[in-house]
């Protein structure tokens, strides 16, 4: 998922320089999205791996 965020990041980037200011901010929201997910989903996999194994 981290991958997917970078992707659409480097995208969003890489639009900016050539001007194509819709694909820019379309990626940059996909890449935003999927980093927030993936924060979260960080997030709880720290928490769940704290908890004891019974």
């Amino acid at each position: 998922m981290l991958q997917y965020a970078i992707t659409f990041f480097i995208v969003a980037l890489i639009a900016a320089v050539c001007g194509f200011w819709g694909l820019a901010g379309m990626a940059a929201d996909i890449a935003k999205f999927l980093c927030l997910i993936f924060v979260v989903l960080m997030v709880v996999s720290l928490f769940r791996g704290r908890t004891p194994r019974i």
